[in-house]
């Protein structure tokens, strides 16, 4: 049972129990890797030596590399860093186990802090991506709503938890 001090924050409650339940069944599955977007960061590593041949390859290749970098660069810039310097620390570092603490500002181990991501989570994250873009590549014409001219940067409010079909949050308001 869960209790709160009206029905929505019982709900958001409830949403909140049942994503740690279901992150850590993911984890039993495929394990972890360092969270807060680290893991993708060192993944970009690895791209950065790959060199091919057909420029267009190539072109791909460095898509999928700042694709790669954007989580922790994002997360940064939310937290008011240059997320390009804290990707340049990180990286210049031979510690994959390091990551940027925005909460802390610093950069710290990220396994020891429990800032974490099953595997799962971003693997099936990397699957999607990849699908889509796929998808698009071969999409002659997509709608697409224009953004607001004077309006604010970033990402849109995600909506507090949830904004997933079936995973119960603000997603079908």
């Amino acid at each position: 049972k869960v209790g709160g001090a009206s029905e929505v924050e019982m709900k958001e409650i409830k949403d909140r129990i049942e994503d740690a339940i279901q992150a850590t069944r993911c984890a039993l599955d495929e394990g972890i890797v360092v969270g807060g977007g680290a893991a993708l960061l060192y993944a970009s590593k690895a791209l950065k030596s790959l060199k091919l041949d057909n420029f267009d390859q190539q072109q791909g290749i460095d898509i999928v590399i700042k694709a790669l970098q954007m989580p922790c660069k994002t997360i940064a810039n939310n937290a008011g860093i240059e997320g390009a310097v804290i990707i340049e620390r990180l990286l210049e570092r031979n510690d994959e186990n390091l990551g940027y603490d925005a909460y802390r500002d610093q950069i710290v181990n990220m396994k020891d802090q429990g800032i974490i991501d099953p595997t799962k989570v971003v693997r099936t994250a990397l699957v999607d991506a990849a699908s889509i873009s796929s998808l698009m590549i071969t999409t002659e014409a997509a709608v697409v709503s224009k953004p607001d001219e004077g309006g604010a940067g970033g990402m849109p409010a995600m909506g507090g938890m949830g904004g997933m079909p079936g995973m119960g949050g603000m997603g079908g308001m």
